[in-house]
């Protein structure tokens, strides 16, 4: 039995998925004639709320379509230096959109609105223009820490104070929502864009999906164009996404209740010094008197597998793959490294 804890990308499309996908009408997507890539994306700005939304291959292009929309040459983006939109999308804000980034600090990758309106630039020839805030929810390189909309709110309130543009890297939002109980309406109305990715924790092969305003949306699709995001009988892929909507939501919380006991598991072991607060289905342990590449080396013998997450940690990611099966045998190994 190979345990595959990488990341919740590594899940396949379900028996019902694989049906649903093989079942959908498709069309031309490009020419905005796909009835199930329509379907996806009337159904996603339903349940958030929000005017349009449009269906692309990958979070990154979600994220870095949004950053484009946002801000404009020597313009500036304020964002936690653990984002994903800065550490993880190849260098994008500045290659994509030539802007500048200003990284703050934060408990478990979070910022606070007391941050964000310091970090303001003034209106000074020597800086670049702040035009825009982005957050992650939930927090990859915070061990799947959430902010809550209390957290959100007085951020809000600054960009509207402020004239800045608020975007939502919400690649695993769903799994904050379902955890915290807040409703995806209340979400949509704190944010001019929203990432939501469909191929981590609701187990779609591909897929992301960009929410926001028509006129946004509009001018979304042609930087997709641009970027060579437009797809043909994307349909196939679309109707995954839907399924995975009406099917996959609420089981995410059997995710973060197997990760608690993983993390308790890891806390076991004499080498393992700490594991990040265990809030939904990401555990980062911190190790000391062995190296990381050690540990998964072991962990590797024992047909599991993990990632290195920092000079000092491991990243272990639970999903739809992952069942309580699974979830005894990970347990069985590790007290026997």
């Amino acid at each position: 039995m190979i345990i595959d804890l990488r990341s919740d990308t590594v899940t396949r499309p379900t028996d019902g998925m694989k049906e649903a996908m093989f079942a959908a009408p498709v069309g031309d997507d490009v020419f905005g004639e796909d009835p199930t890539v329509n379907a996806l994306e009337e159904k996603a700005a339903k349940l958030f709320d929000m005017e349009a939304s449009l269906f692309c291959p990958s979070g990154t292009m979600t994220n870095q379509i949004a950053i484009r929309l946002h801000t404009r040459i020597q313009s500036e983006v304020i964002c936690h230096k653990y984002s994903h939109v800065y550490l993880y999308e190849g260098g994008g804000i500045m290659s994509n959109s030539l802007a500048s980034v200003k990284l703050l600090e934060g408990d478990l990758g979070k910022i606070s609105a007391e941050q964000v309106k310091a970090a303001i630039n003034q209106d000074d020839v020597h800086a670049p223009e702040t035009t825009l805030v982005s957050l992650e929810n939930t927090m990859n390189k915070g061990g799947g820490s959430i902010y809550t909309l209390e957290e959100v709110k007085p951020i809000r309130q600054i960009c509207d104070e402020n004239g800045l543009k608020l975007h939502l890297d919400g690649a695993r939002l769903f799994n904050a929502l379902v955890e915290s109980g807040e409703s995806t309406a209340s979400w949509g109305a704190q944010f001019d864009t929203i990432s939501i990715c469909l191929s981590k924790g609701l187990g779609c092969p591909v897929g992301s999906l960009l929410l926001g305003t028509k006129a946004d949306i509009k001018r979304a699709r042609k930087v997709r164009k641009v970027w060579g995001g437009g797809m043909r009988q994307a349909g196939f892929l679309a109707a995954a996404g839907i399924y995975a909507l009406d099917n996959h939501v609420e089981r995410l919380a059997d995710d973060h209740a197997r990760a608690r006991v993983l993390g308790e598991m890891l806390l076991k072991l004499p080498f393992v010094s700490e594991v990040f607060p265990v809030v939904t289905n990401i555990v980062i342990a911190r190790l000391d008197g062995i190296l990381p590449d050690e540990f998964l080396r072991k962990l590797a013998e024992k047909d599991i597998k993990a990632v290195k997450f920092g000079s000092d940690l491991v990243r272990f990611v639970t999903h739809l793959d992952f069942e309580d099966e699974q979830l005894e045998e990970f347990c069985e190994q590790v007290l026997n490294l």
